[in-house]
């Protein structure tokens, strides 16, 4: 209970002066500094999960006492805020001002690079949802989303909820798809191990198999030789039914 209340009551480590701060003043560790905190903190969440990570882990890794990680954040929410931005200073982002780019090529980079930042980082997404994703990183995405939305010739009444058509399918989709591949490596499979092995599972329910079954002819017609291929398959036809679906509002909405 105490803990639930310390964290709605706190606002973003971007809010609260402290985002910029290389240290507290004299006498903190030699050899540190935030960037190369919130950098090995990325990587043991992509190593370990959220669930295992500590301050006191992310210390033993940086081989410095829990302490000495408290000279550069005040509290696990800020460093995890601060590793949640640096991940989204890893995407690409295309130039909205472009004039020879076509917004269709620009929007669909920007849902593949987001998808592909999920599944590598399958800690982003229970944190994107945690925190105000107000860092400088992920504005620089916000933004460039908003003007890639705008050339598409929607009226600005419109742009809130195309952005959400596709962004928030792409950060389901993304979601789902890292959680199943980070399973499949805890489990020690291969992804298409793991999928005949959970299928072989679920059909041993009667209720599941008759859903199975109806569902196999839909399954085998999508194409692909693995999952991986099944699971980009999909992501591309449903990406391209959502830009088909722009483009159709933008006509039904000219004047």
């Amino acid at each position: 209970m105490v803990k639930a209340a310390q964290r709605a009551g706190r606002t973003s480590v971007w809010l609260e002066g402290k985002a910029r701060r290389s240290g507290r003043g004299g006498g903190q560790p030699s050899g540190l500094d935030r960037d190369r905190i919130t950098e090995v903190t990325v990587r043991l969440l992509d190593a370990e999960g959220l669930a295992k990570f500590s301050m006191r882990r992310l210390a033993a890794e940086l081989n410095v006492t829990a302490m000495s990680v408290y000279w550069y954040v005040d509290t696990k929410d800020d460093l995890l805020e601060l590793a949640l931005d640096a991940a989204f200073g890893e995407l690409s982002l295309p130039d909205p001002a472009a004039a020879d780019e076509d917004w269709r090529d620009q929007l669909r980079a920007l849902a593949r690079g987001y998808r592909a930042l999920l599944i590598r980082h399958p800690w982003l997404s229970p944190l994107a949802g945690t925190y105000l994703n107000i860092g400088p990183n992920y504005l620089a995405f916000s933004r460039a989303v908003q003007q890639v939305m705008r050339r598409t010739g929607l009226p600005v009444r419109r742009l809130t909820s195309a952005i959400s058509a596709v962004f928030q399918f792409v950060y389901g989709y993304g979601t789902i798809e890292g959680h199943f591949i980070a399973r499949c490596a805890e489990a020690g499979m291969s992804q298409d191990d793991y999928f005949r092995h959970a299928m072989s599972a679920v059909t041993q329910s009667p209720e599941a198999a008759e859903v199975i079954q109806e569902s196999t002819e839909i399954m085998e017609a999508r194409g692909g030789d693995t999952v991986e291929e099944m699971m980009e398959r999909d992501f591309e036809f449903a990406l391209e039914l959502l830009v088909a679906g722009i483009e159709a509002m933008v006509e039904r909405e000219r004047p």
